[in-house]
């Protein structure tokens, strides 16, 4: 089984929070589009620098990618992601005024065709969605929620073989991640930690400094 990530960070850093009421894209086609983020319990968007790092990550992966974005929120992983080239998102939202917000702003970007926003619970749509063969995979759910183990029992069949996989979790509650997936990249912040996963049958000729397996 994998090791879990060291999440560290000098006291210095902040939270991996988002602006107050509001986030945006930070690059691509749709850079500098503010997405709206209500104040809702459980709702804690990427923060713009963990956002930058982590899409500095998946630079190889994102060209042609298909995305899946649970626990989408403000959508800011999952419209990111297309906008940096990625070729497709799901987007998995289970708040109704949320899911609403998300698709407006997909309507009002013109990208109905390659993103797609499911009001659903993200559980739920894992258990009775079809398969979609996921390239890339993002979990950030509710912190209180503690939903990581059940999220891993139910994803193998959205994806693809050689998926990589983004987990944000507490800092001090850093979840197991199941066998088969390889530690690629890993950061953190004081209250927040980020690991980015690939599975074992990826291979990563781009990066020389990929994290060996444990």
């Amino acid at each position: 089984m994998p090791r879990p990530p060291r999440f560290h960070a000098p006291a210095s850093r902040r939270p991996a929070h988002g602006g107050e009421g509001q986030v945006r894209i930070i690059g691509g086609r749709w850079r500098n589009t503010r997405l709206q983020v209500p104040s809702l319990e459980g709702l804690r968007p990427t923060s713009d620098r963990v956002r930058e790092t982590l899409f500095n990550w998946l630079m190889p992966r994102l060209p042609g990618a298909r995305v899946l974005d649970l626990f989408a929120g403000s959508g800011a992983l999952g419209l990111e992601a297309v906008s940096r080239g990625a070729a497709s998102a799901q987007l998995v939202e289970r708040d109704p005024a949320l899911a609403a917000g998300l698709r407006g702003v997909v309507e009002r970007l013109g990208a109905a065709g390659q993103v797609q926003v499911a009001a659903a619970d993200a559980l739920h749509w894992l258990q009775t969605a079809a398969p979609m063969q996921a390239d890339i995979v993002f979990i950030d759910p509710p912190f209180a929620a503690g939903l990581w183990p059940q999220v891993f029992e139910r994803l193998p069949r959205h994806l693809a073989a050689d998926a990589w996989l983004y987990v944000e979790a507490p800092a001090d509650a850093v979840p197991q991640v199941p066998a088969g997936w390889r530690l690629h990249r890993e950061g953190g912040t004081r209250d927040v930690g980020y690991a980015l996963y690939v599975r074992a049958a990826a291979t990563l000729h781009d990066d020389l400094n990929a994290t060996p397996s444990a």
